[in-house]
């Protein structure tokens, strides 16, 4: 009996092993079938607004409801059925059921327009951050300079922090891991960009091991910042294995003209798994939407824009921008001013058309 009783606990350890194991990337397979009955992803990277950074997004005090709702039924007008968005740590460690509530309200009303939404947890991209009231954009820079890295210097170089930052993340997961209004989950945004001493590639497997222990039924990824080859040392190849090895689906991001693009494109296809450009659209590098989005529509590859309207976050001057430099002759990102004027009718004109060929 003993024994009886000792074989069905260790089997019943296997299954819990199998079940919250070590590695729980999908297969091929599984990506495959997924990718077959998902439409097409083709929206933007987007930010509202009313916010110059994921607090101001999140925070009780500041979230808007009404202008999501407005920006959504925009995306849903111009045929986007995609949003990908950011998240933070501190609007859940300052109130985890509000939080939660408030990514909720989003998700109703971003699925009321037809568009699913993929979120983003962890970026070096940015500064460290408070809660309460966010402080005003800097006047002419990209992004309003206010946007917030996470996770922050005290979770991100203190591993003794790491098992509240696993309990946020642990506690999205389980709670909107089977929610069919979530297209995928990016866990780290662009991890070879190591700015100010953030060498992620240790948290970031803690991140997978953490989403591996939930399995989602959604699918993980990172993006690649730059392709192989194309930056010389910038490339972290490390982390760059790591990501194409042990994501469900490889995302990318691609700032650069159509050659560069479909470069890209042809190098990740070699792992089999579906592909989303999950950043594109910088005009004055040569990525635009005519010569970058029939490519991405051609070879069936997720297309996500950086920025929907102009608001804090002032996407239309291009990276090193300064106040005394003006007005950018050609906008950088975003395709609409504040008021949701388009800054090109014709370029509103393509992408509603270029989108409706393919539904």
């Amino acid at each position: 009996m003993k024994r009886l009783l000792f074989l069905a606990a260790f089997a019943a350890s296997l299954i819990s092993c199998s079940v919250t194991g070590k590695h729980a990337q999908w297969t091929v397979e599984q990506a495959g079938q997924w990718w077959d009955r998902t439409p097409w992803p083709v929206g933007c990277c987007y930010v509202p607004t009313y916010a110059v950074n994921q607090l101001e997004m999140w925070q009780a005090d500041t979230f808007n409801p009404e202008v999501l709702d407005r920006e959504f039924a925009i995306c849903e007008q111009i045929g986007f059925n995609t949003v990908r968005v950011y998240m933070h740590e501190l609007p859940w460690l300052q109130d985890a059921e509000g939080f939660k509530s408030r990514i909720d309200s989003l998700l109703t009303l971003a699925h009321s327009h037809g568009i699913k939404v993929t979120f983003t947890f962890c970026t070096n991209g940015g500064g460290e951050g408070e809660t309460g009231p966010q402080p005003a954009p800097l006047e002419g820079v990209h992004g309003g300079g206010r946007w917030v890295h996470s996770p922050l210097d005290r979770y991100f170089f203190d591993r003794d922090q790491w098992p509240q930052f696993k309990a946020y993340v642990q506690d999205i997961l389980r709670t909107f891991g089977n929610d069919s209004r979530i297209l995928y989950w990016c866990l780290y945004n662009e991890p070879e960009n190591i700015k100010d001493g953030r060498d992620c590639l240790e948290f970031m497997k803690n991140m997978y091991q953490w989403a591996w222990e939930v399995r989602p039924s959604q699918p993980l990824t990172s993006p690649i910042w730059i392709r192989p080859g194309q930056k010389g040392e910038l490339t972290k190849l490390d982390m760059v294995s790591f990501v194409c090895e042990n994501s469900d689906i490889i995302s990318f991001h691609c700032y650069y003209p159509p050659k560069e693009l479909e470069t890209f494109i042809s190098m990740l296809r070699r792992y089999g798994r579906p592909l989303i450009c999950q950043e594109y659209l910088a005009r004055n590098f040569g990525s635009t939407f005519q010569d970058c989005l029939p490519i991405l529509k051609k070879e069936k590859v997720g297309a996500l824009n950086w920025g929907l309207a102009e608001g804090k976050c002032e996407y239309r001057f291009p990276w090193g921008h300064k106040a005394s430099d003006g007005e950018p002759d050609v906008w950088f990102h975003s395709i609409l001013w504040n008021d949701y004027t388009p800054y090109s009718q014709s370029e509103i004109d393509f992408l509603k058309e270029t989108i409706k060929t393919n539904q």
